[in-house]
């Protein structure tokens, strides 16, 4: 039995022309029986670094019996000079969240996968606080199961009050261990109860991971990095997968 969280993960590769760039992560998403990959949108597009890849390629299970059986499914990121991904805008600006809605006809039939839905998502009567255990499954230096193309899984806690935004963006703190290679990995917890719709995956979907959040000027000989993250509220993805 493999466990549903790393079944609903893909590893992102981002490529311009044929020439490889970076690797991230990615998970994904359904509703209304269309089918999604979230990823972080730097991973897709990135001015400050002038990171400007044209394709990425997302690894797909295609054996149900047979784990290290996969393809890459490679994803154009324009059509007629257009961007196919969705971001968006918020009060505070930006949103390091963006998705693309994958053409079911051109994925393998037999493909394996467990995808988080709108039933997923957090409720406010669910009791999340700063200090809630929580999950954070990725790719993080591209590194993974090889053999059967699975992610690993960082254990993590929520460092800021869950539900405000953090210095008036639409993210919220973490506390874990993450390298490159985790953007556009999902922040998730365990259900507190299942019904139907999420016992094939009984994980609360929280958050997309960003990246690390860092404190300057600060002394890079005496003073540690923070070790905190910023992960993106996951009702963003609502907006974003409206048809």
């Amino acid at each position: 039995m493999i466990e549903p969280i790393l079944l609903a993960v893909t590893r992102v590769a981002t490529f311009e022309g044929q020439q490889a760039k970076t690797n991230a992560t990615g998970f994904f998403f359904e509703r209304a029986q269309r089918l999604f990959v979230v990823t972080s949108r730097h991973v897709l597009i990135d001015e400050p670094t002038k990171h400007f890849p044209d394709r990425i390629e997302i690894e797909l299970h295609v054996d149900p019996d047979n784990m290290g059986a996969s393809t890459g499914f490679s994803i154009p990121l324009y059509r007629d000079s257009k961007s196919v991904w969705r971001d968006g805008l918020d009060g505070g600006g930006g949103i390091d969240v963006a998705v693309i809605e994958l053409d079911r006809a051109a994925l393998p039939p037999s493909m394996v996968y467990r995808a988080f839905t709108p039933t997923h998502l957090y409720r406010p009567r669910d009791r999340i606080e700063a200090g809630t255990p929580v999950l954070i499954a990725g790719f993080p230096l591209g590194f993974h199961d090889t053999l059967h193309h699975l992610p690993v899984v960082r254990q993590a806690i929520i460092s800021s009050s869950f539900g405000m935004r953090f210095q008036g963006h639409g993210y919220f703190l973490t506390d874990a261990r993450t390298h490159r290679g985790t953007s556009g990995a999902p922040v998730v917890m365990r259900m507190p109860r299942t019904d139907a719709s999420t016992r094939a995956l009984p994980w609360m979907l929280l958050g997309t991971h960003s990246a690390r959040l860092d404190v300057g000027p600060r002394d890079f000989v005496l003073d540690e990095a923070l070790g905190l993250n910023t992960a993106w509220y996951a009702d963003i993805l609502l907006p974003l997968t409206e048809a």
